[in-house]
């Protein structure tokens, strides 16, 4: 269903998890573009996550006004939301490796964080959209679930359905908490639902988010946990900043409706060293070669990967069609060079990466 009112309509905007490595850009473009938003963060005080939030908004013409909201707390959305037409769902929990309890950890919060909003907006009268990011995990489970397809390529007509609890069980969660929002908005004809799906997000953050799924992949090329060599991986890859501009498309542009895929190109592990080489040289342990599977596979719980999901990516291709977002958003993504320059430098002047004897930083600062 695809609303027909004034649009976008007046009031102000909520954006959930809005300190969140890609709320934060959108809250700072829907500023920028004079919107009053509303962002829910768990501590408003805490300066630590939410300072750069507050200095955003000094300089721009919209308003920020934050609000403490938890995923657990069935009422804890209903004050933030108040005279919202325009809701930006981005709030979930962002747990890939060593998971300890995936129900507690991930499962629980992402699907009752859902309902709580969803609701949330049915008691809301001002609610029209709601924009959901959900992610290409609850497109895909595993790269060789391409072989099971009739296309070359996953697009938004496919669903992750090999997924489960004990096996990539934050894919799981995406895929319950999307499947969930869909029913939701469903059953009701006043709000419409308009979903976003992200590959692996990487660039500039506006706020440190070091245990970030990109993040980690990252580090680890730049402190050498892959220094004998790289597993034959690859990843659809998105510039953070697209991301966020994906977002405000979806929730501005009236006819946007159902799922996009948010993916510029995808890169092995070993083109992205590659990348990295190039601009910062080769005092980094960046690896030059790839291991061999039985190899990767093999080794992969050292890196927080269980052997069955390393079995089910390593060595398969990675193909997802972007065009919904290019003529539904009118979409233009950066390349992936630019992305991964600008991640990476972004972790050296964090502290994330060491600079070792011969290499180098890139000339020019991540652009935030």
């Amino acid at each position: 269903m695809t609303l027909r009112r004034r649009w976008p309509p007046p009031g102000p905007v909520l954006v959930t998890g809005a300190n969140g490595y890609v709320a934060s850009w959108l809250v700072k473009k829907l500023l920028e573009l004079g919107f009053d938003v509303h962002a829910t963060v768990r501590d408003p005080r805490d300066p630590e996550r939410t300072g750069h939030l507050r200095t955003i908004a000094r300089d721009c013409p919209g308003t920020l006004t934050l609000f403490r909201a938890d995923l657990l707390d069935p009422d804890g959305f209903d004050e933030a939301m108040a005279g919202c037409p325009l809701v930006f769902h981005t709030a979930s929990p962002l747990i890939v490796r060593d998971v300890d309890d995936p129900v507690r950890d991930l499962i629980e919060p992402a699907t009752r964080g859902t309902r709580h909003v969803l609701e949330a907006a049915g008691r809301t009268d001002a609610v029209q959209r709601v924009v959901l990011t959900s992610s290409i995990v609850a497109i895909y489970g595993d790269a060789a679930d391409l072989e099971q397809i009739e296309a070359d390529r996953f697009d938004e007509s496919h669903w992750n359905t090999t997924s489960h609890e004990s096996h990539q069980p934050y894919s799981y969660s995406k895929t319950l908490s999307e499947r969930l929002a869909w029913k939701m908005a469903d059953e009701q004809a006043r709000w419409d639902l308009v979903v976003v799906n992200p590959g692996l997000v990487l660039g500039p953050g506006l706020g440190r988010n070091t245990s970030a799924e990109g993040v980690l992949i990252m580090r680890d090329l730049g402190n050498g946990a892959h220094r004998v060599g790289a597993p034959e991986l690859e990843f659809a890859i998105v510039d953070v900043r697209d991301v966020a501009e994906g977002h405000l498309q979806a929730g501005l542009i009236p006819e946007a409706e159902g799922r996009h895929i948010l993916v510029s190109e995808t890169r092995s592990l070993i083109e992205i060293s590659g990348i990295l080489r190039e601009r910062f040289g080769d005092g980094f342990p960046f690896p030059r070669r790839t291991v061999s599977n039985p190899m990767a596979i093999g080794y992969a719980p050292l890196g927080g990967i269980p052997r069955a999901v390393a079995k089910r990516n390593v060595g398969y291709p990675l193909r997802f069609e972007n065009a919904r977002a290019r003529t539904v958003l009118g979409m233009t993504f950066r390349p992936v060079e630019e992305t991964i320059v600008s991640h990476f430098q972004q972790l050296l002047n964090d502290g994330l990466v060491s600079t070792p004897r011969g290499g180098r930083r890139d000339r020019t600062r991540a652009s935030r």
